[in-house]
């Protein structure tokens, strides 16, 4: 794929840490890597049962890990003593993939599927224990990243959670199996922190685009979110947008876009404002501003994870991993892993 609109000025790229997940030949990590101009290496690791997907680095240091759905543990895990705290859900439940916390640490938010009806819900769990206190409907299937708004937008209020609803009905026997995709419902919703009660959704016109991963802009305070495509149709997947836009009143899908196999990954703000999606089907990079529209594209293999920081961004692949806007992709230092969809910069 080539580059349109965009070009990266290769140079002397910053040092930096990135709390990972992966899969190596011999099974599942976390972990946190460094990378270090053309080489990156991983710094501390812990073995995972299955794989891991969203990541929060909580305040002292700690890590919080969920699995990959249809998950069944979340993890705590401290870098630099090694120990963890592993928590295992009910069988009539499974995570979501993705954990946050409230702005002042005191709460933890999962997003997880009720096995029985196969609808959303909302976990609201014991920062300590991460044992659950209360659930509350996601007025969805699916529900997947969830984020606390830092800023008021339109009506929403600071603090608000909003949640990614997918949308796409699954087979409760494995919660990855689709099914009915004429049925899918994907809308992206803001609840009450306190008591999870509905404080909007709002919903695109192709009811095929599932809403999957968000980004908050502090600069236009807009939120980004990334899409995967359900057509039916080959062509219309392919041709589908891969982001969206949230001002508090609409969703509005990309514009402009070239042909990304209608696959977004993961997403991330950008520096100084707009956003980037990876699209690991399309090998590259899609870069949107606030207002939804594409800005261009870079071609990167496999790129998936993204985290942004100190001005710069990172991306993983298959040639390395590349930061932006300066820095040519990193090599392993040891041997080569497949990185999952998210990274943190610590």
């Amino acid at each position: 794929m080539a580059a349109v609109g965009f070009a990266p000025a290769w140079g002397a790229a910053p040092a930096a840490r990135l709390l990972a997940a992966w899969q190596a030949a011999d099974g599942q990590r976390i972990g946190v890597i460094e990378v270090k101009t053309a080489r990156w290496s991983v710094q501390s690791e812990l073995d995972v049962p299955t794989r891991a997907h969203g990541l929060l680095v909580e305040r002292g240091g700690s890590v919080l890990a969920a699995a990959r759905r249809p998950g069944d543990w979340l993890l705590r895990w401290h870098p630099a003593s090694g120990q963890a705290q592993w928590h295992w859900i009910e069988d009539d439940r499974r995570f979501n993939g993705h954990v946050v916390a409230s702005e002042d640490a005191s709460v933890l938010w999962t997003t997880e599927t009720d096995l029985d009806t196969a609808q959303g819900r909302l976990a609201t769990r014991d920062v300590r224990s991460l044992e659950k206190r209360a659930e509350w409907p996601t007025h969805g299937m699916d529900p997947h990243a969830l984020m606390v708004l830092p800023e008021r937008v339109g009506d929403i209020p600071t603090g608000s959670l909003i949640v990614a609803n997918g949308g796409i009905p699954t087979l409760p026997e494995t919660g990855r199996s689709k099914r009915q995709l004429d049925r899918m419902d994907a809308s992206l919703v803001a609840l009450d922190p306190r008591d999870g009660r509905l404080l909007g959704q709002w919903r695109l016109q192709d009811p095929y685009l599932s809403v999957r991963h968000l980004a908050w802009d502090p600069v236009s305070r807009t939120v980004g979110i990334a899409l995967q495509a359900e057509h039916p149709d080959a062509q219309a997947r392919q041709q589908a947008p891969v982001f969206a836009a949230w001002d508090g009143l609409q969703l509005r899908p990309a514009q402009a876009q070239p042909a990304m196999h209608g696959y977004g990954g993961d997403i991330c703000a950008l520096p100084g404002g707009g956003f980037v999606v990876s699209c690991p089907r399309a090998d590259g990079l899609a870069l949107f501003d606030t207002g939804a529209r594409c800005s261009g594209t870079l071609a990167h293999a496999q790129a998936y994870a993204l985290a942004a920081g100190r001005g710069h961004w990172w991306a993983s692949g298959s040639e390395g991993v590349w930061c932006a806007p300066e820095g040519r992709p990193a090599r392993a230092g040891g041997a080569s892993v497949q990185f999952d969809n998210h990274w943190v910069a610590l």
